[in-house]
């Protein structure tokens, strides 16, 4: 890791396309020391944000207000800027395979606007080479201009944590690489400006495309081991959570817990790794094995929990988006439990302390709840949302009936509560 000074000041104008997760946050902060504006497609979301309200939850209110970032969906704004940093979603398709139509959009967007000069960066996960081999030609084929002579490319993978209020974009070290040291050096100076130059010079943009890729790989393949030994011991009627205690006094073992892999990161970024591999005539293995493991927990759980009740029952689901304490719905594993236990005849209540209704409704056709009653014979924590933590479940769970701990939120009431308690 390598700390690097300012040196000569350079100011350039920088446009931020796409404000979800990722572009926001870096948006605002690259405006504490440049001239920058932030472009979203969606007029509604530049609408909501010029109101003061971010529905990611990352930025709120009194930092929208104060901050210099200029907004808007008019890409005439951002013409003929030094510098555009793309963070534009790059999903799977129902195949798992990339889906590449939201970054080919961004880059024909800024190849219709950039001029001689401008440095394209790219912040969405990709597999190695597409920065070079897939924007680079949009980006000339859309501008008339030669990459790498009239325009240059970097890349820098963003490493946003939805929820994460450690780990900021001002505080952990930042990876940039550029299509020439020139490039990589700029990018260098910018970014080191909003985190006190904690900045890691890759050795080329593929490098460093292949280091954010495995990032999030090498963290599911960890979570799918654990994942599969939490089954294991279920059969032996075994704690997993107390397996992993013990083990977890060795200095070198890995804590990673059980539990559903989803989000727009973990659950996405090894098939993108996987079809790189596939493309060089190597059939990945573990990658996928990994991602078999963790796509199938939600039918593990669902199986589990119809089993333990024998019969139709009415179930309360708590929480419905991919992690704890955000409302991001995106590829969230909890509505595969929901449907798989609607199809086993059961009654299933959801409810989400931070999920929007109408975007749940349009994503998976579940009606979200508002509120939650009492009497349901099974209860699922399937999030570990704060508001789920302090529930006397004795008021919601019949007597007898089951309480599926997911995420282990009620451990401490497993004991002596009038409840079946199963986790994983």
């Amino acid at each position: 890791m390598k700390k690097l000074q300012n040196s000569t000041p350079y100011s350039p104008r920088i446009a931020v396309i796409g404000l979800g997760y990722v572009g926001l946050p870096l948006a605002i902060a690259l405006a504490r020391h440049f001239d920058t504006i932030g472009l979203d497609a969606n007029s509604g979301r530049i609408s909501e944000l010029k109101g003061g309200s971010d529905r990611t939850g990352e930025i709120d209110a009194a930092t929208l207000r104060d901050t210099s970032l200029e907004l808007t969906h008019d890409v005439s704004a951002i013409k003929a800027f030094d510098i555009y940093i793309v963070a534009v979603p790059t999903p799977v398709d129902n195949n798992k395979q990339p889906d590449l139509t939201a970054l080919k959009g961004a880059a024909r967007t800024v190849g219709e606007i950039m001029e001689k000069g401008a440095i394209v960066v790219f912040e969405s996960t990709v597999y190695p080479g597409v920065t070079e081999d897939v924007c680079g030609p949009v980006l000339s084929e859309t501008s008339g201009l030669k990459v790498g002579q009239d325009f240059f490319l970097g890349y820098s993978p963003e490493r946003i944590n939805p929820g994460d209020r450690a780990h900021r974009i001002d505080n952990i070290t930042k990876v940039v690489a550029g299509q020439t040291t020139a490039v990589a050096t700029r990018l260098a100076d910018i970014y080191g400006r909003v985190n006190g130059g904690d900045i890691f010079v890759a050795a080329d943009i593929r490098t460093a495309e292949a280091a954010k890729v495995i990032e999030n790989a090498q963290r599911d393949i960890n979570i799918a081991f654990i994942n599969e030994v939490a089954m294991i011991f279920d059969r032996m009627n075994l704690s997993a959570s107390d397996v992993l205690a013990a083990a977890s006094t060795k200095w070198n073992f890995l804590n990673f817990s059980p539990g559903l892999v989803g989000g727009h990161c973990i659950g996405v970024d090894p098939y993108y790794l996987a079809h790189a591999a596939k493309t060089f005539g190597h059939e990945p293995e573990i990658i996928l094995s990994g991602r078999r493991i963790n796509d199938g927990m939600s039918g593990y759980v669902a199986e589990r929990i119809s089993a333990q009740l024998g019969r139709a029952s009415r179930i309360l689901v708590l929480g419905l988006t991919f992690k704890e304490n955000v409302s991001d719905l995106r590829n969230s594993q909890v509505p595969d439990i929901v449907s798989s236990l609607v199809a086993d005849g059961h009654e299933v209540i959801v409810h989400d302390a931070l999920a929007d209704l109408t975007e749940a409704k349009a994503l998976y056709g579940i009606e979200l709840r508002n509120t939650y009653e009492t009497g349901y014979d099974a209860v699922v924590g399937a999030v570990a949302h704060t508001a789920y933590l302090d529930i006397d479940l004795t008021n919601i769970v019949v007597s007898g009936g089951l309480v599926a701990d997911i995420k282990g939120l009620w451990r401490g009431q497993a004991d002596g509560g009038e409840f079946r308690y199963w986790s994983l």
